[in-house]
């Protein structure tokens, strides 16, 4: 089969299964990029990755930011993820059966074990996104997160790394990104993940990627995770009951995430969620994603979200396990009421 031929049954596999963008990065466009766009880390004699995006639920969203319904995203998170994850076994398998060796790579939650603190470091063994960017999937936004439209950046990534010499795909065009800087995503972001003042640059294949500096990602796990989820200010929550505090210092999270815990083992949580390697018994609850879930093509969308956000209230839990968003205020009287036990479960006491 002919190159012309196998780069486009690559692209139109994907497409035909459920992905909405489909891009081709090879060594040579991801050249000089980041150690995370080497290719033969995962294949030696890699060519080029074929790189898609499987869109999540939009009718999750607003009811998940609004505190109304946790569930449904999570359980979204997960299938989309699977069938990212999936589609690149399928598609590395069908290669494969066509004698030409090819490696699928896992949506998320796969981390290489070579670097300083192994798994810990949450080090990828491939960036989708650097690929996804590259190859024209989409574009950085702020938060760094690929974007696109119609769907922001509610999309899941994932890859397939081939030794096939594939046609590459160009990056989308500058001008077109809906990115305005608004830092909505920022200010959804309770853990600080993102810089609000430096950045990121990454230039592969000679193309230069912008986006807000990511600080330690201890931050997003201890946030993101569920191990707190009050906002410094108190007026508003992520979907977690803690209200442990967030601290400001990157090197202060990781302490911060340890001490939390007993207290989130000992917590009622429900039996949906990611399961993760690095979760305490394993079942990850998604509690936020706020920066993945603000972000829309539309300002006035946007700005709507992170109003749903700010202003549905603090998550609770009440005694049978059910979480449910109240008011500030609400929410330190029904604190107040817990005896010690009970309050170290959420808070410091």
């Amino acid at each position: 089969m002919n190159i012309q031929r196998l780069s486009q049954l690559a692209k139109d596999f994907v497409m035909n299964a459920g992905a909405v963008a489909v891009g081709i990065a090879t060594t040579e466009t991801l050249k000089g990029g980041p150690p995370s766009t080497d290719l033969t880390y995962v294949l030696p004699g890699a060519k080029s990755a074929i790189v898609f995006a499987v869109p999540m639920d939009q009718n999750a969203i607003e009811s998940f930011l609004k505190k109304e319904d946790m569930a449904a995203a999570n359980i979204d998170n997960r299938r989309v993820n699977m069938m990212a994850s999936g589609l690149s076994y399928e598609l590395s398998e069908f290669l494969n059966m066509k004698n030409i060796t090819s490696v699928p790579l896992a949506a998320n939650a796969v981390y290489r074990k070579d670097t300083p603190n192994g798994v810990f470091d949450e080090k990828p063994p491939i960036s989708h996104r650097y690929l996804a960017v590259r190859s024209g999937v989409g574009h950085f936004g702020l938060s760094g997160n690929v974007i696109m439209k119609p769907y922001g950046s509610a999309i899941i990534l994932s890859s397939v790394v081939t030794t096939a010499d594939l046609i590459p795909t160009d990056p989308l065009l500058p001008e077109d990104n809906y990115c305005d800087g608004c830092k909505l995503c920022v200010a959804s972001c309770a853990s600080g993940l993102m810089s609000p003042d430096e950045e990121t640059t990454v230039t592969m294949g000679g193309v230069s990627f912008t986006y807000s500096k990511r600080r330690s990602y201890n931050r997003c796990e201890y946030v993101c995770g569920a191990f707190t989820g009050l906002h410094p200010s108190g007026k508003w929550s992520t979907w977690s009951p803690a209200r442990f505090p967030i601290p400001e210092k990157d090197e202060e999270f990781m302490g911060a995430l340890l001490k939390t815990i007993p207290a989130y083992r000992s917590r009622k949580r429900a039996n949906y969620g990611l399961y993760h390697p690095l979760a305490p018994g394993s079942l990850l609850e998604f509690t936020c994603g706020h920066c993945q879930f603000v972000c829309h093509p539309d300002k006035a969308v946007r700005k709507a979200r992170y109003k749903m956000i700010t202003e549905s209230g603090v998550v609770i839990q009440e005694a049978d396990g059910t979480l449910k968003a109240v008011s500030p205020e609400a929410a330190e009287k029904h604190i107040s009421a817990m005896n010690l036990d009970q309050k170290s479960l959420y808070e410091e006491v």
